[in-house]
């Protein structure tokens, strides 16, 4: 018998010779595991003192990885001035290669290796963050590559993670009506505000896929970026709700305190300083936290072969029901 692999966990040196015999960058002297997590995250160290970030991307709910978009995005974001990790390519100019695993082929990609601290607390370094986001988005405007596979629409978003939410093992007869509901009510709330404004998104913009660094130039604090798996093109509102989303308690009774308050307003003044953000934007980022947190629940029960199903058991569920029940009616300072 044949046991069926749900995701192998490649070692740091079995990563750094599939590495050394395709990338031509010269031999691998370090290697480290750094994360698992959606995909597997790995940092490499050359003979030349050069350093990269290796990413083995993994099944995801909505499908593949978004290879040539993500690759050609960041190529543009850096030619227009942005602070990216861009790929690195193969020693005959591919953008990723295929790894051999149990579980059949899954893409590994080489990024720039960029060093920092992930933004804090302070509201230069909050302000450098939404500035250098902002940046991004400008940026976007003109990118004519390839098409991105995902659209950040509330089907991504919304509808999809909620069908997958439904059907994860630790759902209850009693709570997935009341999911269903939920989620319908989100997707009529958002509709029904209108037209709102689009973006070419990070995707993932919550403050931890960012350093801020020292501009020696210009004596300030900048943004550079990295992590652009869940980049696409998709809604202004979601991609300034992320931050907000991870500041706010994940609690049925969570009230934002007066620091995070503090922070989201640094933020989102500091953002608008570098690029307008229309009324019906501002006013639909509350709607799009809610959205945010659905699409994570989905990618959790993505994840449960993986994971295992008490990575979010029923009682975590019914706290998430809770909770979201709250955020319909929640409001942001500004």
């Amino acid at each position: 018998m044949e046991l069926e692999i749900a995701q192998s966990t490649p070692t740091a040196a079995s990563i750094a010779m599939l590495v050394e015999e395709r990338y031509g960058l010269g031999k691998v002297v370090e290697s480290e595991f750094l994360r698992r997590s959606f995909n597997q995250v790995y940092r490499l160290g050359f003979a030349d003192g050069r350093r990269v970030v290796a990413r083995l991307s993994a099944d995801r709910p909505r499908g593949g990885p978004n290879l040539q978009f993500e690759a050609a995005a960041l190529d543009h974001l850096s030619r227009t001035g942005c602070r990216v990790s861009r790929c690195v390519p193969t020693a005959d100019g591919q953008i990723a290669i295929e790894a051999p695993l149990p579980e059949g082929p899954r893409a590994l990609m080489l990024f720039e290796h960029l060093s920092g601290e992930f933004t804090g607390d302070a509201a230069p370094d909050i302000e450098a963050f939404a500035h250098g986001l902002a940046s991004l988005h400008t940026a976007g405007e003109s990118y004519r590559g390839p098409a991105s596979l995902y659209r950040l629409d509330l089907d991504y978003l919304l509808l999809r993670p909620l069908q997958g939410l439904l059907r994860a093992p630790t759902m209850t007869a009693e709570l997935r009506p009341q999911f269903e509901e939920l989620g319908e009510r989100l997707h009529a709330a958002i509709l029904g505000l209108g037209e709102l404004g689009d973006v070419l998104c990070h995707g993932d913009a919550h403050g931890s896929n960012n350093f801020i660094v020292d501009d020696d130039a210009h004596g300030r604090r900048q943004a550079v970026f990295f992590d652009f798996d869940e980049a696409g093109p998709g809604y202004l509102a979601y991609e300034l709700a992320v931050y907000p989303w991870i500041l706010h308690p994940r609690t049925a009774d969570g009230v934002l305190g007066d620091k995070a308050a503090q922070q989201w307003r640094h933020f989102i003044h500091a953002y608008r300083e570098t690029r307008p953000v229309p009324d019906a934007d501002l006013a639909a980022i509350p709607r799009f936290m809610a959205a945010r947190q659905f699409w994570l629940l989905g990618e959790y029960a993505g994840r449960i072969p993986v994971w295992g199903s008490q990575a979010m058991p029923t009682d975590y569920l019914r706290r998430q029901l809770a909770m979201l029940r709250k955020w319909e009616t929640l409001e942001l300072p500004l």
